[in-house]
């Protein structure tokens, strides 16, 4: 896990603790000893690509740093029924509290490098890398772009704060490709910031346009046909990075792919996941 990762992980962890455990597991305070100890293990339901793995970990301590964990996979191992991630010994009451959290943190992260990893084999043999977007569910950003990193994925910016992108409401509102572009150079030089700039497009002229008025680190081909995207890294002619972004399915990647654009971002890999099945269970 990247350092700076780690406290939006942690912060994450603690809003998960108070609203599933609250005052308290009263059931399992109710009916288990607190000294007793015991064992479970992760285990997997269905084929995909596990993670989630560190944050779990991550969890348990929280709850109980004198737990043992014994970890069998790695994140981004392909899995099947019946295979055991990890074993955890502890508190049987922390193992019980942790349960639930652990799995929704692991089943989502674990849905997402899945569906990263079908996206990106489709990709295979081209130098076109697919690309998440900021379409996450609020609060768990950080755990999403890891699983889609386990996937075999790229991260785009993490916020607004990371990238310049200046996309066609920008444009519009700053009176055109050239004054937005103008303008955000001007906000990087007066500020001392060093940020990529990224702009979107909805035409070939729109292209001319941008190098006229200096040109961008990437350019974004939003909502280009195959054919118009084909023009269009013709015309781009190699002189910066080219992402095609909205309406590209798993169906249409490849061909978009092999139009020679660098980058293919997909928000399917974040918003429309299937959570990969599996279980904590007492052994």
């Amino acid at each position: 896990m990247k350092p700076e990762y780690v406290p939006f992980v942690k912060d994450l962890i603690e809003l998960a603790i108070r609203e599933d455990i609250g005052d308290g597991d009263h059931t399992s305070l109710a009916c288990i000893p607190s000294d007793a100890r015991g064992r479970m293990r992760l285990l997997c339901k269905q084929e995909g690509i596990i993670a989630g793995i560190e944050v779990a970990r991550m969890v348990l301590e929280r709850l109980d740093p004198t737990v043992e964990f014994e970890q069998v996979l790695e994140d981004g191992a392909h899995v099947k029924p019946g295979d055991v991630a990890f074993y955890v010994s502890g508190r049987e009451i922390t193992l019980l509290q942790s349960e639930r959290i652990l799995l929704n943190i692991m089943q989502r992260m674990s849905g997402v490098a899945t569906q990263t990893a079908v996206y990106a084999d489709r990709l295979n043999g081209l130098k076109t890398k697919v690309l998440d977007t900021r379409k996450t569910t609020p609060g768990m950003r950080v755990l999403d772009k890891m699983a889609v990193k386990i996937g075999g994925g790229e991260n785009h910016r993490m916020g607004l704060f990371d990238m310049i992108l200046i996309k066609d409401n920008h444009i519009d509102f700053a009176g055109g490709i050239t004054a937005a572009l103008t303008k955000c150079r001007e906000y990087l030089r007066r500020t001392g910031r060093n940020l990529p700039i990224e702009i979107e497009v909805r035409s070939l002229a729109d292209i001319d346009e941008v190098f006229a008025a200096g040109g961008a680190d990437r350019i974004m081909l939003d909502n280009f046909s195959v054919e118009l995207t084909r023009e269009a890294v013709a015309r781009i002619a190699g002189r910066c990075e080219i992402e095609s972004s909205g309406g590209i399915t798993l169906d249409t990647l490849r061909e978009y792919a092999e139009c020679g654009v660098d980058f293919v971002s997909v928000g399917a890999l974040t918003h429309q996941i299937k959570s990969l099945d599996m279980s904590l269970k007492a052994c």
